[in-house]
């Protein structure tokens, strides 16, 4: 029950793998972690912040796993929450077509059994749905939406609720974000946490582990639960 990373030498590269036991459930944030939308989402908040005179790098920087409706109350708080959520869904929708799947996203789902795991996301349901099917990716049977919860992260009430609703103790659940706000929620909730995506990488110590992409994780169940391994190549440093 817990981390054991090794390491591998080859070229100029140093491969870090790592295992994480003892699981009995799998939660996964949506946007960078099993859909690249994050480009999207950036064009979409760019063009939501240039409509209302807002400046939208700083947006950009604060919408990143937040609720739309949280973004709204933080950056335009003079403004409509309902009416400012509506028009970012509009303008989410108007970015569909360009998402793909990350990397091994659908490998993975396809290894686990339907009552594993679950997606925990800060998008609204009509969102959430669009972007799996958008990308062919499976709906599971338990998905947590910003309607669902009172409070957004880094509150770890999401991720609370699904390992309740999935009747798992959150210790023995494993999360995967790629936002330093869904790390606070994990990290809140009692439980471990995979980081993805070079955004994670720099918080690297908060992390039960972290990898580029879902490329080289993998789920195995067992009599104790699931064991989880996965690795990834960094370059030693005066090696670049």
């Amino acid at each position: 029950m817990g981390r054991s990373p090794q390491s591998s030498q080859g070229g100029n590269t140093v491969l870090r793998n790592w295992t994480i036991s003892g699981l009995d459930a799998l939660l996964f944030d949506l946007d960078g972690v099993l859909v690249n939308s994050v480009a999207a989402i950036e064009e979409c908040m760019r063009r939501w912040a240039t409509e209302r005179g807002l400046d939208g790098d700083r947006v950009v920087a604060l919408a990143h796993g937040r609720r739309d409706a949280d973004l709204v109350r933080l950056v335009a708080p003079r403004l409509d929450v309902d009416t400012e959520v509506a028009r970012i869904a509009e303008l989410d929708f108007e970015v569909m077509d360009t998402l793909t799947a990350v990397t091994g996203a659908a490998d993975l789902l396809g290894t686990l059994p339907p009552s594993s795991w679950a997606i925990v996301t800060s998008g609204t349901p009509p969102i959430a749905r669009a972007r799996l099917a958008a990308v062919g990716l499976p709906e599971p049977s338990l998905v947590i939406t910003a309607a669902d919860v009172a409070h957004g992260k880094p509150d770890p009430e999401g991720y609370l609720l699904a390992a309740e609703k999935l009747g798992v103790p959150p210790e023995r659940c494993a999360v995967f974000e790629d936002a330093p706000v869904g790390l606070g929620a994990a990290t809140a909730a009692g439980m471990r946490c995979v980081g993805v995506g070079v955004g994670m990488a720099v918080s690297s110590p908060a992390l039960d582990a972290w990898v580029d992409d879902l490329g080289s994780v993998r789920a195995e169940a067992g009599r104790s639960g699931i064991t989880l391994a996965g690795s990834w190549a960094t370059v030693p440093v005066g090696m670049t």
